[in-house]
């Protein structure tokens, strides 16, 4: 098979375990081969030839708990270890703390993978690649995928397993006490905090972080890695997922509950009402945190966030930059607008991938709950909440997301000649107009007839779809814009309309 048809943007992501109909595409025989493109990779791309040479280039490997792991992991560790790299087998990690191999001295890796597929089904697996520098982007994998033919260096190097999650976890701990300006052992001591991990690799934040800074844990759930994932999706992004652990709290009578997703590389939360922080709910308090400790400082999302969003974080002195989405693009503009001199602290996506400058740039879903923690004795104090610091973020009426597939054969060029023709329709239309301040797609302000709102399509990232997203402030306005649109999108006899015809009928 052609190895490029597994690159997922910056990452590597196939089917790992046939599944029905779905024949595996991502075994320990491509693994083996891609190992091999990551050597020429890093030799050639990152300076790195003379150690190798010298027989001193270390590569980390961890993986969550999916049950095509262990294979992969020993594909790449034989693969790696006839090529002369040293091996260190962390075993069950994250996705942050594989970043974190490169950077603690203990371990000194040159580059880390972390063997995963985020919050796909249990069938599906990947590969995250990073080094000293952060994590790869599209040209790297690119790079791997082309080279993973080349011969093999071949010189027998050695593998050590050793475990990550407790250096980890006491660095995330030592963070924490720092932000809330202690020395105290258990700071948390008096809090009733629910961990839902899914059955994915975050299980340990329950003992080793919140247990340690002398939180309750009772009722913390799905601890236990299971690469079935048989109580819900590991998916903070997912509406049962969430449901599960704001049950868990309200039961509980928690002050907080925290999920995570597969490898930890994002979360959210519900507070003790029960009110689920997440997509622009968790972006608003992250802002509320950054923009207290650098104020005037942008924060870059990605370009589906609600308009109420840009009103919040500019109420309080910031600035809101809405890019294309994926996480690699939020992060690459965070840095990018750095760079330029403007003060940027966090780049997030509605889907929970966050990143702060001062965190290496990278999305650590731990990170994040580790600055919400540090607000939790000052709230306490104030006799507030999580719900109530973000309380004049308004809140739409009315959201809703509708996926288009495009059947054409030309996709790419399918999609975006659509939306270049919705340009043109917008202007001709009273109550719609296009908003300037947009990276992606086209983004549209409705108003009058169409009620109070916005509506965005844009092309998906990984699939042959178009996405529509709309929101309003008027219940039952969605239903008119759509309506609006109808007639529109009729004309395109290559986008799969099912779901807007269903919706309308």
């Amino acid at each position: 098979m052609d190895l490029k048809a597994l690159q997922n943007g910056s990452d590597i992501r196939g089917i790992a375990v046939d599944h029905e109909e779905k024949i595996a595409n991502l075994t320990p025989a491509q693994v083996r081969k891609i190992a091999v493109g990551m050597v020429h990779w890093l030799r050639d791309e990152k300076n790195l030839a003379e150690k190798h040479q010298s027989g001193t280039l270390t590569i980390g490997i961890g993986h969550d708990s999916r049950i095509s792991a262990d294979s992969l992991k020993q594909a790449l560790i034989d693969s790696f270890i006839e090529q002369n790299v040293k091996v260190l087998d962390f075993g069950l990690a994250t996705t942050p703390a594989m970043f974190m191999a490169t950077q603690f001295p203990q371990y000194d890796c040159d580059a880390a993978i972390m063997i995963t597929a985020s919050h796909l089904p249990y069938y599906f697996n990947g590969l995250k690649l990073f080094t000293k520098s952060g994590g790869a982007e599209k040209a790297d994998i690119a790079y791997i995928l082309e080279h993973a033919d080349k011969p093999a260096l071949v010189a027998k190097a050695s593998v050590t397993k050793t475990s990550i999650l407790d250096d980890y976890s006491a660095d995330l701990t030592d963070k924490i006490r720092m932000g809330m300006k202690t020395k105290e052992a258990k700071p948390l001591s008096g809090f009733h905090i629910i961990v839902d991990a899914g059955n994915g690799a975050g299980g340990f934040f329950a003992e080793k972080v919140l247990a340690k800074l002398g939180a309750d844990i009772t009722g913390s759930q799905f601890l236990e890695p299971d690469g079935m994932f048989p109580n819900h999706i590991p998916n903070p992004d997912n509406k049962e997922a969430m449901t599960s652990i704001q049950q868990a709290v309200l039961k509980n009578k928690a002050d907080l509950g925290v999920i995570f997703d597969t490898d930890v590389d994002r979360s959210a939360v519900v507070d003790a009402s029960g009110e689920v922080i997440n997509r622009n709910n968790l972006i608003a308090v992250l802002a509320t945190i950054v923009l207290a400790e650098y104020p005037g400082s942008s924060i870059v999302t990605n370009s589906p966030t609600s308009s109420h969003l840009k009103e919040f974080i500019e109420s309080l002195g910031g600035k809101q930059v809405r890019y294309i989405s994926g996480y690699r693009n939020v992060i690459n503009k965070m840095i990018e607008l750095n760079a330029e001199g403007i003060d940027t602290q966090l780049a997030i996506e509605t889907s929970g991938h966050a990143a702060f400058k001062e965190n290496y740039y990278l999305d650590d879903g731990a990170y994040v709950i580790a600055k919400i923690l540090m607000l939790l004795p000052k709230l306490k104090k104030d006799g507030s909440t999580l719900g109530e610091l973000i309380s004049s973020l308004k809140q739409p009426a009315e959201t809703q997301e509708l996926r288009f597939e495009i059947l054409d054969s030309h996709v790419r060029d399918y999609g975006e000649q659509v939306i270049r023709d919705l340009s043109g329709f917008v202007t001709s239309q009273r109550g719609m107009k296009i908003d300037s301040e947009n990276h992606e797609g086209i983004r549209v302000n409705v108003y009058d007839e169409y009620g109070s709102g916005w509506f965005l399509l844009r092309m998906s990232l990984h699939e042959p779809l178009l996405v529509l997203q709309v929101e309003n402030d008027q219940a039952g306005m969605n239903r008119k814009v759509l309506e609006g649109l109808a007639s529109f999108f009729e004309a395109y006899r290559q986008l799969g309309l099912e779901q807007l015809n269903k919706l309308l009928r």
